[in-house]
């Protein structure tokens, strides 16, 4: 270890200020630092907004092209620990991401709104996770649901996904059936979470996969489309468009080692009732419930860890 390594680099945000009056979005990059499509999309939008190609006509927005700047000098998911788990404000934060989580997390209390840009390890489409509908209860209370999903359907990706923290409820049930160390709710909670916790609204962008330079064009594109979207700019406002909306219900979960995903799905497959979708280690099939999708197949899955979740055709539309 050098002692460069002990130092925590800072965070840099780029913030442009309309001159009327309008929301305040956050653009996240780099949350996981081997995810970079996030700051290539931001630094695109920001060298457009310099060189006047893109004018920021009302409200703010600011640019944090790299969340987590220990993991993207490393090119790895996290520094200590990932950083879109248990996000929070900590009197004595004990590592990396404890210490960029207070920080963050007062960055997103300044806005209204939040685009954090992800990318995946395996194949598939892109997508974006958006949050609950408006509710009191003690979970995720929430009452923007209408402007995030359709914040949400502006960004130009076919899949919309939502269920998170409940699904997330369902694996700590499962974990405790199998006697595996009992995880928090808090542990659910990421950026998007903390933006509804502080009042604003926020979504997940999921750009395909990390390699891949369509990716970078996913994000960038999605970038210009919310501003135009929320106003910040004159720019035409996208385009209503119908999306699959996927509510992700239900999961697989690795009971053993050898457990398995049965199949090279990707997330957003769709799955007829009976087909095979997982293996147990003493050879059991386990075959999708309904007609449905698969989201998340991990063919590493650790005992405890899910080895698919499960989504329905959501009865949300946007």
């Amino acid at each position: 270890m050098t002692a460069q390594d002990l130092i925590d680099p800072p965070l840099e945000t780029i913030r442009f200020h309309g001159l009327k009056a309008g929301p305040k979005l956050l653009v996240l990059g780099a949350v996981h630092g081997n995810e970079t499509c996030g700051p290539n999309a931001i630094a695109r939008v920001i060298e457009d907004c310099r060189a006047g190609r893109v004018a920021i006509q009302r409200g703010e927005v600011t640019f944090l092209p790299v969340a987590n700047p220990k993991a993207y000098r490393q090119n790895t998911r996290e520094g200590d620990r990932n950083l879109n788990r248990d996000l929070r404000e900590r009197p004595q934060p004990g590592d990396n991401e404890d210490r960029i989580g207070n920080r963050l997390s007062g960055i997103l209390r300044q806005h209204d709104m939040l685009l954090d840009v992800h990318s995946f390890s395996g194949e598939g489409v892109p997508f974006v996770f958006f949050g609950p509908e408006d509710n009191r209860g003690a979970l995720e209370p929430f009452r923007h649901a209408a402007a995030e999903m359709a914040f949400a359907a502006s960004l130009g990706v076919d899949l919309m996904i939502h269920g998170w923290l409940d699904i997330y409820v369902r694996l700590i049930a499962a974990r405790e059936r199998l006697n595996l160390p009992r995880l928090a709710v808090t542990e659910g909670f990421g950026t998007t979470e903390f933006m509804r916790f502080a009042g604003g609204y926020g979504v997940t962008l999921e750009c395909g996969r990390h390699e891949d330079p369509a990716s970078v064009e996913v994000g960038y594109r999605a970038i210009r489309s919310v501003l135009a979207h929320l106003g910040l700019t004159d720019e035409a406002a996208p385009a209503p468009a119908r999306r699959t909306v996927v509510h992700m219900d239900d999961l697989v979960i690795c009971e053993a080692e050898g457990d398995r995903v049965e199949g090279t799905w990707k997330t957003g497959d769709r799955v007829a009732q009976g087909t095979p979708i997982a293996r147990r280690a003493d050879g059991t099939v386990v075959t999708m419930p309904r007609d449905g999708f698969i989201i998340f197949p991990n063919p590493k899955a650790k005992p405890g860890e899910g080895i698919c979740y499960l989504g329905s055709e959501s009865r949300r539309k946007a």
